[in-house]
């Protein structure tokens, strides 16, 4: 389509074309209705099917068992930093592994509800790699462990879980849910904000085991509490649905690319074009840890500020977007979740190998 930029935001991010196609179809009549789903009561037939649909394709999708809950949320994944510790709080004391900005306030945030133990923290080495971490070091009376399983800032992801015996394990999945094969059972609850690999902003994603629901005080704000959620399908107050049915959608086109384990090849080879360009190029560098690269945020430098800046701006101009990097790290980052398509990356290395050229 004319006019398309490549956008390489960490979030809100680029969505499929073609469902940005079939809601703009459906804007004024979703699925025969005769209304807009913006439009529609939360409490009516045609969107009581939506949301069940987005259910059922993302438990399809994950594999998720039947003893999970799926919960629709408002909030964002940083609304979660707060639920997680009031829902799950047993004995008061939770684990943290510190790999990035936002699994540090994660921590920080915990911390007004339960007593916080850092296990590991790779902020020495400015989050460029997922921290040493050992089963050992874990409480055994820690109310539940949590990760952040992919940092969209710095470009690391985990690649193998943390064993934490019969303790649950919380991953924030927020920038790589969906883009590569996640064993559910592993985790006892998993959240993502939806705007980077689910849909658009103003929706969080919970996977809960049934069991730990029994957690949940009665004392707790009726919106924080995953009961409230559980026990009215998501539905107690008017949800975000508009998001729910933009995440549908891309659960739809999932689907249709072959499952998430089609969309992980495809990950994995788009990945490897520009990485395999930064580790051949004497100009350009990546600035995360080899074996814990992500493969959906790409940061990396040039050698100096100045010519960072400049490829920004010369970027935007040739319709490579948002591609500047974080304020917290600086340089550039190519965010390239589901939806970027392999000619993004091959063009922007085609860039990227132009912009070398004449700045050596």
């Amino acid at each position: 389509m004319e006019n398309r930029v490549y956008n390489f935001s960490a979030g809100p991010s680029m969505l499929p074309l073609s469902v940005l196609q079939k809601a703009q179809a459906e804007l004024l009549n979703c699925n025969g209705s005769g209304s807009s789903v913006m439009e529609m009561s939360h409490r009516s037939a045609p969107y009581e099917a939506i949301i069940a649909e987005a259910e059922s394709l993302l438990r399809e999708l994950m594999q998720i068992p039947d003893n999970y809950k799926v919960l629709f949320i408002q909030g964002g994944a940083t609304q979660q930093f707060s639920m997680v510790p009031m829902n799950l709080k047993v004995n008061g004391k939770a684990d943290y592994i510190v790999s990035g900005n936002f699994a540090n306030n994660a921590a920080k945030e915990a911390a007004k509800f339960v007593d916080v133990n850092i296990v590991a923290n790779s902020k020495p080495q400015n989050y460029a790699e997922i921290p040493a971490f050992d089963s050992k070091d874990f409480d055994p009376e820690a109310d539940y462990v949590h990760i952040t399983s992919n940092n969209t800032i710095f470009g690391t992801r985990y690649t193998k879980w943390p064993e934490t015996g019969n303790v649950p394990l919380v991953a924030d999945m927020s920038s790589n849910i969906l883009s590569e094969p996640m064993d559910v059972s592993r985790f006892g609850l998993i959240y993502a904000g939806a705007q980077k690999n689910i849909g658009i902003a103003g929706l969080a994603v919970v996977i809960i085991r049934e069991d730990l629901l029994a957690r949940s005080c009665d004392k707790l704000p009726v919106l924080m509490n995953y009961n409230t959620y559980a026990n009215n399908d998501s539905m107690y107050n008017t949800p975000p649905c508009f998001a729910i049915y933009m995440a549908k959608l891309v659960f739809e086109w999932i689907k249709e690319q072959g499952g998430v384990a089609a969309v992980y090849e495809n990950n994995v080879k788009k990945a490897a074009i520009l990485y395999d360009y930064l580790d051949s190029s004497s100009f350009f560098k990546a600035t995360a840890k080899k074996e814990d690269r992500s493969l959906m945020n790409i940061p990396f430098v040039t050698p100096s500020k100045d010519l960072d800046a400049q490829f920004v701006k010369e970027a935007a101009e040739n319709g490579f977007v948002n591609i500047k990097g974080h304020r917290l790290v600086g340089g550039m980052r190519a965010s390239i979740y589901n939806a970027m398509p392999n000619e993004g990356i091959e063009k922007l290395v085609a860039f990227m190998r132009d912009f070398e050229a004449r700045n050596k």
